[in-house]
């Protein structure tokens, strides 16, 4: 399958990229969300990372947060030595290219459902070598939950000791999932569904670091949660590839 193979380049390119000692000295800076021409979006490698926003049923704002994809990426390849592609590509369960992404990012409010043909392909994405990461942005919890038990019966959806290498793939969060916007007054949490020793999905509740990615003046958070959000956010995609 394509995912194995691009997802073998990627992590040959990665582990070159964290053993470089000038890559954890590089200033941190905050995306400002300018635009970038398209030539430079597109990266020439054709192993660069992709990332793909879910384009998921059942009623919940999959397109939610339109700039924060696009963020992330450029975080990562303004402070890592990652070649990157900073398009947002989109994408359904059922769609051909959807094995060509070894990374998914879903996210919004309300409810996220997958038919049985949408379980089965996901389940397989995730057998190959594919990673989902899902954000809930509020709301999407209890939808989500169910939808796990359905695709991975035989499978307990566990919350992450702070310990796991999530946490401190790339920068240390000794904490768990940082907070960056207030919901219910809950602490951040961050669950997974594991697979052969792999976290094959990864669940953030209660931290919402999407808005984090987004654009400054979206929520107005402040530069410290958004450099926590972004941080957090190359734990999780390097992380996802690395497995």
């Amino acid at each position: 399958m394509v995912i194995r193979s691009l997802k073998f380049l990627l992590i040959l390119t990665i582990m070159a990229g964290l053993a470089s000692s000038a890559l954890a000295q590089r200033r941190i800076q905050i995306p400002r969300g300018a635009k970038i021409t398209e030539d430079a979006a597109y990266h020439p490698n054709p192993s660069a990372i992709k990332v793909a926003r879910l384009h998921y049923s059942g009623g919940g704002d999959w397109y939610w947060g339109s700039s924060a994809i696009s963020n992330l990426l450029k975080f990562v390849r303004d402070n890592t030595d990652y070649p990157v592609d900073t398009v947002e590509r989109v994408v359904k369960l059922t769609d051909p290219e959807l094995f060509n992404y070894p990374f998914l990012f879903a996210t919004g409010h309300g409810t996220i459902s997958f038919s049985e043909e949408e379980r089965q392909r996901l389940r397989q994405y995730l057998s190959l070598g594919g990673f989902l990461f899902v954000n809930d942005s509020y709301g999407l919890e209890a939808s989500f939950t169910k939808e796990l038990a359905a695709l991975f019966p035989e499978r307990e959806v566990t919350e992450l000791p702070f310990d796991h290498p999530i946490y401190h793939s790339f920068y240390d969060f000794p904490n768990g999932p940082p907070k960056i916007h207030e919901h219910d007054n809950k602490p951040p949490r961050g669950y997974a569904v594991i697979v052969d020793g792999r976290v094959v999905v990864y669940f953030m509740v209660e931290s919402d670091i999407g808005d984090g990615w987004e654009n400054q003046q979206v929520h107005n958070d402040p530069e410290e949660k958004r450099l926590e959000a972004l941080k957090m956010g190359l734990n999780i995609l390097t992380y996802g590839l690395l497995q």
